[in-house]
């Protein structure tokens, strides 16, 4: 059950895209006032016209992230917006909060490191809640969305997509798969989405892959939920890829009109999928 705010005041720890601008203004409809953290060289310098307060850091400054919000009694916080896995490894700069939280932990895989993040966070007083609390209208709903309807063989490629996509999410790796005609051109690791999408596009060369998007089994919905936008779609027309399948009810769907003309226009297939 989503948490309401205690008072009129939110926290936002922006990362990169669309999502944390969505939240501001989501937060800001039901009159909250809304204290943002964000990260150089990632988030979108836009969202401080729609904040009441931001603060600039870099990644792995937690105790920056704390005591922004500490000063402004910050009680509640959602993170909106991911950190590109290569900046992170190559541009932070963690602080004492961060090496902290380093060393309790056992494993460095994304979702161990981030629920140690959100407990970290609340042992100082500040619950992390999903941007989702606020957001749900922006979900992907489920079924044929926008473009040609699937045909036979790329609806089997979604099933297979949707089945190796568990098993990358189980090992905590990534959310994203390519496939065409029954084989996996590209798994999402470090790299991120779009390069996966590049790399298994760019192998099959004549075009028509079909991606496949959706939550890690064990998602902690708080954290790095999958979304697609128009620049989603970008990069499929670069490598002519024709269908793209979301999870429905946790895939997070930016600049949604925009997302679905676009791919009426170019012949891209959108569907959601349980």
């Amino acid at each position: 059950m989503a948490l309401v705010p205690q008072d009129s005041r939110i926290g936002l720890i922006a990362g990169n895209g669309q999502l944390p601008l969505l939240f501001a203004r989501a937060a800001k409809a039901r009159g909250l006032e809304v204290v943002a953290v964000a990260h150089r060289g990632e988030t979108d310098p836009a969202l401080a016209s729609e904040v009441a307060s931001l603060t600039w850091v870099r990644v792995g400054q937690v105790n920056r992230i704390q005591k922004a919000f500490q000063a402004m009694a910050v009680k509640q916080a959602a993170m909106a917006g991911g950190i590109g896995r290569v900046k992170a490894l190559k541009d932070a700069r963690p602080d004492l909060g961060a090496m902290r939280i380093i060393s309790r932990l056992r494993s460095f895989r994304d979702d161990s490191l981030l629920r140690a993040v959100a407990a970290d966070f609340e042992s100082r007083g500040i619950t992390i809640i999903a941007p989702t609390d606020f957001l749900g209208e922006v979900l992907c709903p489920e079924g044929h969305l926008a473009g040609p309807p699937l045909r036979s063989a790329q609806a089997q490629d979604v099933a297979l997509g949707r089945e190796v996509a568990v098993l990358l999410g189980q090992a905590d790796v990534g959310q994203t798969v390519v496939v065409h005609q029954g084989h996996v051109l590209a798994l999402e690791a470090v790299e991120g989405t779009d390069e996966a999408i590049r790399r298994g596009g760019r192998l099959l060369g004549a075009g028509g892959a079909v991606v496949v998007k959706r939550c890690k089994p064990q998602q902690d919905l708080r954290f790095d939920l999958p979304a697609a936008g128009p620049r989603t779609l970008e990069v499929m027309k670069e490598v002519g890829a024709k269908v793209l399948a979301l999870e429905a009810g946790r895939t997070v769907l930016l600049d949604a009109p925009e997302l679905f003309a676009g791919a009426r226009a170019a012949g891209i297939t959108l569907v959601g999928v349980p």
